[in-house]
């Protein structure tokens, strides 16, 4: 009886074994996501006005809006994994009066990795920050407005440091480049800080997890649609995109030690500067929105206590409001 039992016990473990297998072979097939060409991309997310700049043989997407005699062009830069698209409400309530250039970074959108000249660059800060001075060159704007957001605006803030001459104003949205003790960080970004596991996103990335990354920096996720998701998804897999991330997050870590010299740069800014800030902000918490906005002479700090790590995007009729007295303000 027992020699039946046993026999009856072990068939049992090897199938739900064997069916556990199955389900997990079965959910790494459907987690698949190979690397997406570029040309492929181009019909869904580059519509007029986009374009593409060669830079030195790296192709920039680029949006340009607007009137081409405005003497003083808002040149907007985007975060980590996001794309020139999270400035179109800002650009759609700007552009009547002002010229608007947004662009995909490299190592994101439709940009995708350091390429031509820049291909042996590591993606820190000041690196960034010399490749938007170039592209300021390219696009023969001597001097502009100059906003960011989150890696954006560490970008934006490291360009009026290295070249003042060309920043008149900045505009800095949740910025990066301080030191700060997330409360949540989104799971895309784990996923690919962690050795080994983010091997695994070049070849496998459920949409589930770009979809909890994007909810994690709202203030309020039910403002997350699926049609946002898939621009999100779908230009995260644009070919060699993943892997710039992991080099952009190491590059990140290896900034962050020199946080101290940041502020010793920020607090040697002298230009009209408007900091931005979500409340609800669980990536960078407000603080460091406090902290900057203390150290920067003469700047000016909003919070939006219901929106989250990318507030221009979350709410684009709300935060214009302060931008556009900024812009109108005397300098």
């Amino acid at each position: 009886m027992r020699g039946a039992l046993g026999d009856g016990m072990s068939r049992w473990l090897l199938r739900a074994v064997g069916l556990l297998l199955m389900a997990t072979a079965l959910a790494l097939a459907m987690s698949r996501a190979p690397d997406l060409p570029v040309q492929g991309l181009v019909a869904r997310w580059a519509p007029p006005p986009s374009d593409f700049i060669d830079l030195r043989g790296q192709l920039v997407h680029v949006r340009d809006e607007g009137p081409r005699q405005d003497p003083l062009p808002i040149v907007l830069i985007h975060g980590t994994s996001a794309s020139l698209h999270t400035w179109q409400g800002w650009a759609a309530g700007l552009r009547a009066q002002r010229r608007v250039i947004s662009f995909d970074l490299p190592a994101f959108g439709l940009t995708g990795p350091f390429s031509g000249t820049y291909a042996a660059q590591a993606y820190s800060g000041d690196a960034y920050a010399r490749f938007v001075i170039d592209l300021l060159d390219a696009l023969k704007l001597p001097r502009v407005v100059l906003g960011g957001n989150s890696l954006g605006g560490e970008v934006a803030w490291r360009v009026a440091s290295l070249a003042p001459q060309r920043v008149e104003r900045l505009i800095l949205v949740d910025s990066a480049g301080y030191p700060f003790d997330p409360q949540s960080v989104p799971i895309g970004f784990t996923l690919a800080s962690v050795p080994m596991l983010n091997r695994l996103t070049d070849w496998m990335l459920p949409r589930g997890i770009v979809e909890s990354s994007v909810r994690d920096v709202y203030g309020d996720p039910s403002k997350v649609s699926p049609a946002l998701v898939d621009r999100y998804f779908e230009l995260t897999l644009r070919e060699g995109n993943r892997r710039a991330l992991v080099q952009r997050l190491a590059a990140q870590r290896a900034d962050a030690v020199r946080y101290d010299n940041n502020r010793v740069r920020m607090k040697a800014l002298r230009l009209p500067v408007l900091v931005l800030w979500g409340g609800r902000d669980r990536l960078i918490p407000l603080h460091v929105g406090r902290q900057i906005a203390a150290d920067v002479p003469g700047s000016r700090l909003v919070v939006f206590d219901a929106l989250g790590h990318v507030p221009h995007e979350e709410d684009p009729v709300a935060t214009l409001v302060p931008v556009r007295e900024f812009l109108s303000a005397a300098p």
